[in-house]
């Protein structure tokens, strides 16, 4: 996503830039909080490369050049800017969209489980004042 949210994704009709429809989506950070300059360039890095012809329409390919492909060349361009070695698909997913999706799960198989037995949360300030 851009800086400021905006999902870019891919598929058969091309690149799309959607603000709504991604909130049950699962966020992979990829940029750490020191690294300000990456920051600031993202978003034209990544309308930049969204711009490319690999992108067009007509080039998709539902196996091997999806929505996947583009986001994890998206990544490797960053990486070769930054002289940086690319990534292939299973280190990524392994080091990022794996962990995440563990996270995920767990946040998942939490809230199902209090659904099921009826529980609920409820904020109680008075007792943060006695901790």
């Amino acid at each position: 996503s851009s800086f400021s949210g905006i999902v870019y994704n891919y598929d058969e009709e091309g690149v799309h830039r959607d603000e709504t429809g991604w909130e049950q989506c699962i966020s992979v950070p990829l940029v750490q909080p020191d690294m300000f300059g990456l920051l600031h360039e993202w978003d034209k890095l990544l309308e930049d490369f969204s711009a490319g012809k690999d992108w067009l329409p007509h080039r998709y390919e539902e196996h091997e050049h999806n929505c996947y492909t583009y986001a994890l060349a998206f990544i490797n361009s960053v990486l070769t800017a930054q002289g940086k070695q690319h990534m292939s698909k299973s280190e990524f997913t392994e080091k990022f969209v794996i962990p995440q999706t563990k996270r995920a799960s767990k946040y998942i198989a939490l809230h199902q489980e209090l659904m099921a037995k009826e529980f609920y949360i409820v904020h109680h300030p008075e007792q943060e004042k006695q901790c």
